[in-house]
């Protein structure tokens, strides 16, 4: 059965932060197949509604369902963006999959809205280097680190900006699917992917 993973959608949500990971477990997918499998991940775009999202820089992206859909997730993935707007109904909807779910992880300032949601406890989080600051000065009981690609807790994991939530997402696959899958999946995406943190 595969995994189903969730990745929460908004208005000015950062292109490479949502679909770089979807990029991620989609080749992570044929490659699974291709080896005679099923899919690893069923992964789904949850949208705050059932309009297409403006990414920042304009692009538009369909979501599949919505924050009202009821069904539990596996994983949940949160990326960032402009994040200041998102709507309370959004954070509630990571507070409550976050109960159930075997990983809840953000890419970026999508930690704001872990933050928020009161998934991050005292174990060390990063996000992306130009928000630091923020994050330390709106958190102050967070251990906010930088220099840092990703920190994995096992229940929760954060990434730093952009590029890194690919780094994220490979690792996760090399973590519930296999460390061969992450490396060919990195292979054939032409992404330099050294395989560590």
């Amino acid at each position: 059965m595969p995994r189903s993973l969730a990745i929460l959608m908004f208005d000015d949500v950062e292109v490479l932060d949502a679909c770089g990971p979807f990029e991620v477990f989609s080749v992570a997918n044929r490659i699974t197949v291709r080896d005679g499998g099923e899919p690893a991940f069923d992964v789904v775009l949850v949208g705050v509604d059932s309009e297409p999202v403006r990414a920042r820089g304009g692009m538009r992206i369909a979501v599949d369902t919505t924050i009202e859909d009821t069904r539990r997730f596996d994983v949940v993935l949160v990326p960032g963006g402009v994040v200041d707007e998102v709507p309370p109904g959004a954070v509630a909807w990571i507070e409550n999959q976050s109960a159930s779910t075997e990983l809840t992880a953000s890419v970026c300032t999508g930690a704001f809205l872990l933050a928020d949601a009161g998934v991050l406890d005292d174990r060390p989080v990063t996000t992306h280097w130009e928000d630091i600051e923020e994050l330390r000065q709106k958190w102050p009981n967070l251990d906010v680190r930088e220099d840092v690609r990703f920190l994995d807790h096992g229940d929760v994991a954060t990434s730093a900006g952009i590029s890194a939530g690919l780094d994220l997402a490979l690792h996760l696959v090399g973590r519930l699917v296999s460390a061969d899958v992450a490396k060919r999946t990195a292979r054939q995406m032409q992404y330099e992917w050294s395989g560590g943190n």
